[in-house]
């Protein structure tokens, strides 16, 4: 669905400059509630640690009259769940809202609490997505204290597991996919790739893992009628043919694991193994795990095409077999994601902070908006600008914050007129 607004050369009205000025007043105690939620470790498999920080946001939503419902996910899943607020309203464009609570630092990692130096916020998940976490919420305080929410519809979900998604999938985010189809554009607050950025589109992710053998023998060997090229060296061949053959823009193919030899052990997960092998033993078997990022899922499946038929080729006395496991889908670029963004950008320069333009997809990773994207516009990259996410020293520019804040909330005011 694509939705087209005329706002071009708009001015503030008397409303949204009581929006800013409301923004002002609460700025303080908005860095204050961040300080707050970064200093509550919520590392993803940090359960009881999610829940103590979704309560700060729950009882912002609740001051806000949303309807909040905190949603458990089955025990065997060993995620902690998610929040979701609603106001209900009939009113302009329906909106949903969405974020996660979730960091990559777990309670035993050393980097645990908020430091400022410089306007500077250092601290675990201070823009990833924390920082994001509080411009949205605190642009709907503001829309809220100025009495603007009334007869909209704005659903608010935050996941405790966006950094590494409960499985399955049609669980984890089954509540995000039913709040999608009853509303017209949603909004993602993952952090801002620069201040005259934001993103309308983003790459998807899936996996393949690739197992070859080869014939055991001597090393003198190898090469011959009798023996073959070996599993190790048909491990080569492939990704080498992978390399030369699927090149071409907004798409990667990632090895990340490889193990060879006469004997490969590979646990459950696929991600942790061991091998053994002499140097005169021809290889017996191979490993490889991998990733595969894409933007459209017609290149997706064009790339998985290529890959199998690579592998089906091979050097004398191998075989080798390839499966792929989804991921993330792919947000593609839409003319509805353009014109949502248009109404950013418009809101930027009528704010003085200059126009904003479409992020490169290429260099920015999944995000749970992609599980969405096929049935309303997306806007991405709307939370706080900083730096060393998912590293220590993780960062954010409090100069700023102020002026996402102002940005967010007079987007969403503008598209629930």
């Amino acid at each position: 669905m694509f939705f087209h607004f005329t706002v071009s050369g708009q001015k503030l009205t008397a409303e949204e400059k009581r929006i800013l000025t409301i923004i002002d007043k609460n700025h303080e105690e908005a860095v204050q509630f961040l300080e707050e939620t970064v200093n509550i470790n919520s590392g993803t498999y940090n359960i009881a640690g999610i829940k103590k920080v979704g309560a700060l946001y729950q009882e912002v939503l609740d001051d806000m009259g949303f309807a909040t419902t905190w949603c458990d996910m089955p025990a065997a899943m060993k995620r902690a769940g998610h929040l979701i607020g609603e106001r209900k309203g009939t009113q302009g464009k329906k909106l949903l809202l969405n974020g996660h609570m979730d960091t990559v630092f777990e309670p035993d990692s050393p980097f645990q609490t908020w430091q400022v130096q410089n306007n500077v916020a250092i601290g675990p998940g201070v823009t990833d997505m924390k920082g994001g976490l509080m411009v949205m919420l605190y642009a709907l305080k503001a829309l809220h204290e100025a009495n603007l929410l009334d007869d909209r519809q704005i659903i608010v979900i935050l996941h405790g597991d966006e950094e590494n998604a409960g499985d399955p999938i049609t669980i984890s985010r089954k509540d995000l996919i039913e709040a999608a189809k009853r509303s017209d554009i949603a909004l993602c607050y993952e952090p801002a790739t620069g201040f005259n950025d934001a993103t309308i589109a983003r790459r998807g992710s899936s996996s393949w893992a690739l197992k070859v053998t080869g014939k055991q023998a001597h090393s003198s060997s190898i090469f011959t009628e009798r023996t073959g090229a070996g599993a190790i060296y048909e491990t080569g061949r492939i990704l080498n043919r992978f390399y030369e053959a699927l090149q071409e823009p907004y798409l990667t193919f990632s090895p990340g694991l490889m193990l060879g030899g006469t004997t490969v052990h590979v646990d459950s997960s696929g991600t942790l193994g061991n091998a053994s092998g002499k140097a005169n033993v021809v290889a017996k078997e191979a490993y490889v795990k991998g990733d595969l990022r894409f933007l459209y899922e017609e290149q997706k499946e064009k790339a998985r095409e290529k890959m199998k038929a690579i592998v089906a080729e091979s050097y004398p006395l191998t075989q080798a077999d390839i499966t792929f496991e989804e991921g993330y889908p792919s947000m593609p670029p839409t003319d509805g994601n353009m014109a949502v963004l248009n109404v950013l950008s418009q809101v930027s320069l009528d704010l003085g902070q200059g126009a904003v333009k479409p992020y490169d997809p290429g260099n920015r990773g999944a995000g749970d908006i992609s599980f969405v994207a096929q049935y309303l516009d997306c806007l991405d990259g709307l939370g706080a600008m900083g730096g060393n996410s998912h590293a220590p020293e993780e960062y954010m520019d409090l100069t700023t914050l102020k002026d996402f804040v102002k940005r967010s909330a007079l987007l969403i005011y503008r598209l629930t007129r």
